[in-house]
């Protein structure tokens, strides 16, 4: 606020309405204004400056206008508050002043109305002069006793008419209006109306009226809520309803005679149906005052620039532009160019500077935004823009010394070397700015320089050096180089150059500078002294191939050296991999090479993998060696009915690259099954059964679906085999139950494969025996002693069995101690001819009880009978105490304390050293 500036509105006067009844005969209209110096306030009524000092009614107050004893017809009108100090004068939008009254009824009676009972009827309010917004409503009879609005009865708020769509008897009486005026709260009766009924009968049915009816097109303001009014007499009393255009009916929370639509805005757009049988259409179309999108801001230019501003605003209809200088219009002239809200000054000069204002304005309303246009007018100044005090260049060089200083308007410029006049030639030019340009530099232009700048305000001048250097040249470039995957090398990069400077040295690789720090494990900057910076890269990989730009800076000059690196390496994945026929065993393949990385490729190795391989697996083609020409291969050896994805993997000198992505996935034909179900055999089963087991063969050796078995068997010795189908390929067994089948027979056993396409071959003939018969003896001569107090030993006899009916596969001893149930028994199995077996874990001096028996596939056969057996107690559980020993020449004696067995255990015989 301490700076110098033209006025700025804080607050602008508002539209007012002052009820003429008012005791307070004053108003105040506000206006606030901020600048330095003080703005000076006036203002104007309808155009014309209000005088103060003329009119004791009037006083300015803090920027605001006061008005006493107020006039109706002298003070109505539009004002406005214009400001003004130095900087110049900006005005404010207009407020009106309007007078809010109601006067009385001039008629004192009125006549009698008389209608057919079931007529429509309208009664007809007149409202008295007045000003400010209305209310209407009607006293029937007595006060205060009021016209109920129903669906027979409607009061208009737009002319105060009551309407009664169809009269009854109960309608006959004194009617009449009364009117409020909202702002001053003042309210008048008009003259009573009488409503008697005819007696010359009553009006029959008729169609419905439109007697409120509403304008075609409405406008509306933006934020305001609009109400339409309609209402219809007819007999019998008409129903309306609102509906859009589109046909959706609008709901209304009132009886349908008023349709309100609240906070409209630009979108908004509506037509709607009043429905009924006879009908009225109407459209709303919103409109709005100016509102500002881009204001104009405070501008400061020299003496002869140019100024642009310019100002925008949204509205409904659009609004119009004009441009107000200090409080007065703008006309377009030579220098200045106005189009709509565009103002153009060119060349300005000190009479331009003042206060601007654009204007939007439409039916609606007046907006206003301000802006100063300061002219600034400055002899030349060198204080903050200095001539460079040295400027370095190279031999040969270009040089451009700025000659900036700070002027209004723009002055002549001259330059000096050392105290001679410089003469512009092919060389040396002074360029429209001021700035000094020098090409070709040699020795010879070293020395002192000085800009003299003049305008009409003054001259200035600033003095610089210009030092002339040696230029750098690189004597090592680096060379483009072909490597092999992860060597490694060094691209140099030495230069001659003035030691006087320094010098920097970056690499860029393929238009991005290398980061040492972050890609340091490929790249290191090596040389060690000032006029060298080679880059070493290490471990190259293919992603290093590229562009390698080697850039030198000094202080004068910077140049660069380029070279580009080819990295060979293994091929990358081949491309599109596709199969293009596929049989039974064969696939025919074709594929396109992918880079070749600098280094032909010299073959192509074909992949595959299906649900049942571990990963992909080399497979056999045709031809066996593919070159690296050939595109196409042929894969064999393919299981029938497998699916299977296929890829190439490519090689070169340097090695085998990365391979191919996987084709899409294929099944290959079906064709017979060839391999045969290995490790057939069988045996054991129950009682008048043959087994026969044998390996499933996998999924992918079944060649087909619909795979399955069929089992052939027959009596060793005989010609006629039995076959049947197991239609499982999960399956590995098949029982054949008879019950003439006799036991432990052998027979010769063979399965075979078949699928949908037909059948393979049988598996080479193997004996199984069928089903044995449980042993039918129990093992003799049973006995048992105890070894330990938790071992003992059992001993038996093989029992005399019928060898055609079975064989004895081993024995079975169950042990149980004399407190235990014998069903509870611990079992042990033996296997083959033993007939003795320990039993270990018992407990110590303890009862037990154990009985054998023989067993083999079908099952146990009898038990002998129980014989008993009695641990022995177990051994001393305390140990020696008292252990001491001694120790002479080459003896040791020991001495202990001895041990006392305990009742239930085993006596000590000796001690264990």
């Amino acid at each position: 606020d301490s700076m110098l500036h033209g006025p700025v509105f804080i607050q602008e006067p508002n539209n007012v309405i002052f009820p003429l009844d008012s005791e307070e005969k004053k108003v105040k209209l506000s206006c606030d204004v901020k600048g330095n110096p003080k703005p000076t306030i006036r203002w104007k009524l309808n155009g014309t400056s209000v005088d103060v000092g003329m009119d004791y009614r009037y006083s300015v107050v803090g920027g605001s206008l006061l008005i006493n004893n107020l006039n109706k017809t002298q003070d109505i009108g539009m004002y406005q508050c214009i400001a003004t100090n130095s900087f110049g004068t900006i005005v404010s939008r207009e407020a009106k002043l309007q007078f809010a009254y109601l006067e009385n009824f001039k008629t004192r009676t009125r006549s009698t109305v008389s209608v057919r009972q079931g007529q429509g009827m309208v009664l007809l309010c007149g409202p008295p002069p007045h000003s400010g917004e209305l209310t209407y409503a009607w006293i029937f009879n007595e006060y205060p006793s009021f016209v109920h609005q129903d669906n027979r009865r409607f009061v208009s708020q737009e002319t105060g008419n009551l309407y009664i769509a169809k009269v009854e008897t109960s309608d006959v009486g004194n009617y009449t209006c009364v009117v409020t005026n909202t702002v001053t709260n003042n309210k008048v009766l008009g003259p009573p109306t009488p409503l008697i009924l005819r007696n010359d009968g009553v009006m029959g049915e008729y169609e419905p009226k439109i007697e409120v009816q509403f304008p075609e097109n409405v406008p509306s303001a933006k934020g305001t809520t609009v109400k339409l009014e309609c209402f219809a007499l007819g007999n019998p009393v008409p129903t309306i309803s609102w509906r859009r255009a589109d046909g959706n009916e609008l709901s209304l929370r009132k009886p349908g005679f008023v349709l309100e639509m609240a906070h409209l805005d630009y979108h908004t757009h509506c037509t709607w149906l009043l429905t009924g049988k006879s009908g009225q259409k109407g459209d709303l179309t919103v409109s709005a005052p100016p509102n500002w999108i881009q204001k104009i801001s405070d501008a400061h230019k020299a003496i002869e620039e140019s100024i642009f501003w310019e100002c925008k605003a949204n509205g409904r209809p659009k609004p119009s532009y004009n441009w107000l200088k200090d409080g007065e219009p703008l006309m377009p002239q030579d220098r200045i160019q106005i189009e709509h809200g565009a103002l153009t000054i060119t060349n300005v000069n000190l009479s331009d500077a003042g206060m601007y204002q654009c204007v939007a304005e439409n039916r609606h309303g007046v907006i206003f935004t301000s802006a100063e246009l300061s002219v600034i007018a400055l002899g030349p100044d060198f204080s903050k823009t200095l001539l460079k005090r040295l400027t370095l260049v190279k031999v040969g060089g270009e040089v451009i010394i700025e000659c900036k200083p700070k002027a209004s308007p723009r002055p002549t410029y001259t330059w000096k070397k050392g105290k001679e006049i410089l003469r512009e030639n092919e060389r040396i030019n002074i360029m429209d700015d001021g700035s000094l340009r020098i090409v070709n530099v040699t020795k010879a232009d070293a020395g002192s320089y000085s800009c003299i700048a003049t305008n009409h305000f003054g001259t200035a001048s600033s003095t610089g050096s210009l030092v002339v250097k040696d230029p750098t040249r690189v004597v090592v470039p680096p060379s483009s180089t072909d490597v092999t995957v992860g060597e490694s090398i060094v691209l140099p990069c030495q230069v001659s150059h003035d030691h006087s400077l320094d010098i920097m040295f970056t690499w860029s690789f393929n238009g991005h500078l290398i980061d040492f720090e972050k890609d340091g494990d490929h790249f290191e900057r090596v040389g060690g002294q000032d006029s060298a910076g080679d880059l070493m890269i290490r471990s190259i990989q293919l992603k290093h191939a590229g562009k390698y730009v080697c850039m030198v800076q000094t202080t004068v000059d910077k140049l660069s050296a380029t070279a580009d690196l080819i990295v060979r390496g293994p091929p990358g994945p081949p491309e599109a991999v596709t199969i293009d026929e596929i049989t039974d065993t064969t696939a025919q393949l074709s594929w396109r090479p992918g880079a070749d990385n600098h280094s032909p490729i010299t073959m192509y190795v074909i992949q595959a993998r299906t649900p049942f391989s571990v990963g992909w697996q080399a497979v056999n083609t045709v031809p066996d060696i593919i070159d690296g020409k050939t595109f196409t291969a042929t894969v064999v050896g393919l299981n029938p009915w497998v699916e299977y994805e296929f890829r190439a993997v490519a090689a070169n000198l340097i090695g085998i690259g990365e391979p191919s992505r996987p084709s899409e996935k294929r099944r290959t034909e079906e064709a017979l099954p060839e391999i045969t179900p290995a490790n057939v055999s069988g045996g054991g089963g129950s009682k008048s059964e043959l087994v026969i087991t044998w390996e499933t063969v996998p999924e992918e050796l079944q060649n087909g679906g619909g795979f399955g078995y069929v089992v052939a068997f027959r009596p060793l010795g005989t010609v006629s085999w039995m076959q049947t189908v197991v239609a499982s390929s999960d399956a590995s067994r098949y029982v054949f139950r008879n019950e003439s089948l006799p036991p432990f027979t052998p027979y010769e056993v063979k399965v075979g494969v078949y699928n949908n396409k037909g059948e393979g071959s049988f598996s080479p003939v193997t004996v199984v025996y069928s089903a044995e018969e449980e042993p039918t003896r129990a093992p003799a001569s049973v006995f048992a002693k105890s070894l330990s107090a938790s071992d003992i030993e059992v001993y038996w006899a093989s029992p005399r069995e019928n060898q055609s009916k079975g064989r004895i596969q081993g024995y079975e001893v169950r042990c149980w101690r004399h407190e235990d149930k014998e069903e509870n028994a611990r079992k042990i199995r033996t296997l083959g001819n033993r007939t003795s077996t320990k039993i270990t874990n018992l407990k110590g001096n303890a009862l037990y009880h154990l009985a054998v028996k023989a067993y083999n596939t079908a099952g146990t056969g009898p038990s002998s009978a129980p014989v008993n057996v009695t641990t022995k107690k177990p051994p001393p559980s305390q140990p020696p105490g008292n252990i001491i020993w001694n120790s002479s020449d080459s003896k040791i004696i020991l001495n202990w304390d001895q041990v006392k067995a305990l009742d239930n255990e085993s006596e000590v015989k000796g001690y264990k050293v």
